[in-house]
């Protein structure tokens, strides 16, 4: 079956392509240039005193670093375990990844995350501040007083505020640190900061493991049903082909038709890398990503879904958004609008909900495993806590097993729902 095998080709192209132009739209999304270079740097070299300012009186340096210590708090660990990080964590062992850093005022600095000190076991909190960054919880941030030392430092830990503000606690002292950089306007949290991060994450990582992975399984599969023509497939073909020729028939050649060749490789593309992203963030204790669960790459699918199907929309399909036959004036001032909206509403819609569906599975997963440190008073407890481990891990499996049919399913969603989006794009007007 010499079609499919190049089918399998240009998924594993289209596939590649995808994950080059996230990576790097993900670094054009976190650098953007300010309109004011903060005078090089004069407006953050404040004093101590100055920094005392802007510090939350009820902070304090006493109990930096004790992470053993204080109430156990569900919420804080779960948006933990779902967010990108600078370590890659396989179980509770954390593996040091290579840093990138761009200060506006001393330039580009290149290291590995293991410079800051963090325990091999624990949570990818630093010990040690490097270059005037710290690790807290797995993200790099930039201390703002200019004048802290930058060689590598030992720090007493990191405090933070009732608004996430980080602050680096050296002796008695409070440093003030600022949050990552990222050119959305708000849209994930972020601003413009003196320093960019174009380090390689966790989730970075995670997508190049499987991206890795689908190529090696795909072309092997290519190769095969090459030097096999006319046998009956077997081993990893005969799963590849159930759910390719699934696709193809039920996703493909239905919304299509007679184009569906053109569309099938970006389809396919699309659905393998999602499923395989969705399906290596279920493997226990390997990575713990969540890389469909991140608003940044569910973001630049929904923008190739977008160009896709504008790129190919033909006169029948714009006519209908902005000049709609036999439709009144004034009615079309209204529809008009609505259509406009609909253009960027459908990819903004694909884009919330891969996103939602994958992180509120992780993020329940987490919770339910939560509960037997709740109810055990943080281990104080032994008969709150064995008694609720029986109830959390059969609840924990029920909502694995879930998650990986909800694997499938947003990889399927996404798909067809883009094929439906294509196909009114090429559709042609019925007399």
């Amino acid at each position: 079956m010499p079609t499919f095998a190049a089918i399998l080709k240009n998924i594993v192209l289209s596939t590649s392509f995808k994950l080059v132009f996230t990576f790097i739209f993900s670094l054009v999304l976190s650098f953007s240039v300010s309109a004011q270079d903060h005078d090089n740097g004069h407006d953050h070299d404040h004093s101590s005193h100055e920094h005392d300012e802007h510090v939350d009186q009820h902070l304090s340096c006493e109990h930096a670093g004790d992470h053993g210590q204080g109430e156990f708090d569900p919420g804080a660990t779960a948006f933990h375990h779902i967010a990108d990080a600078n370590v890659y964590s396989i179980g509770p062992l954390q593996i040091p990844l290579p840093c990138i850093l761009y200060n506006k005022n001393s330039g580009f600095d290149f290291f590995l995350s293991n410079k800051f000190g963090f325990d091999r076991i624990g949570h990818g909190d630093g010990h040690y501040a490097y270059k005037g960054y710290v690790l807290d919880g797995g993200t790099i941030r930039l201390i703002q007083d200019v004048n802290f030392p930058k060689e590598k430092t030992s720090i007493k830990g990191i405090v933070h505020d009732s608004e996430d503000n980080a602050f680096v606690c050296m002796g008695d002292q409070m440093y003030p640190t600022y949050k990552k950089s990222t050119a959305d306007f708000g849209l994930f949290g972020g601003g413009i900061t003196p320093f960019f991060d174009f380090s390689l994450t966790k989730n970075v990582v995670s997508m190049l493991l499987v991206v890795l992975l689908l190529s090696w399984l795909l072309i092997g599969v290519a190769r095969a049903y090459k030097s096999r023509q006319g046998l009956a497939p077997k081993g990893s073909q005969s799963l590849i082909e159930v759910v390719f020729a699934f696709i193809q028939d039920e996703v493909a050649k239905p919304f299509l038709g007679k184009h569906y060749m053109k569309y099938l490789p970006f389809l396919m593309a699309l659905f393998f890398f999602i499923l395989g992203l969705n399906l290596f963030g279920q493997i226990p204790f390997l990575g713990g990503s969540n890389v469909t669960g991140n608003l940044g790459v569910t973001m630049v699918l929904a923008i190739f879904a977008f160009l896709v199907t504008n790129l190919s929309g033909n006169k029948h399909y714009w006519e209908h958004i902005f000049a709609m036959p036999g439709v009144p004036k004034p009615v079309l001032a209204i529809l008009t609008p609505v259509e406009f909206l609909g253009v960027f509403i459908k990819p903004i819609t694909l884009m919330l909900r891969l996103f939602a569906n994958i992180t509120a599975g992780h993020m329940v997963i987490i919770i339910f495993v939560s509960l037997i440190f709740m109810f055990s008073n943080n281990g104080t407890s032994y008969v709150g806590g064995y008694g609720t481990a029986i109830a959390s891990t059969a609840l924990t499996l029920f909502m694995m097993s879930i998650e990986l049919l909800v694997a499938f399913i947003q990889a399927f969603v996404f798909t067809i729902l883009t094929a439906s989006y294509i196909s009114a794009a090429i559709e042609e007007p019925h007399h």
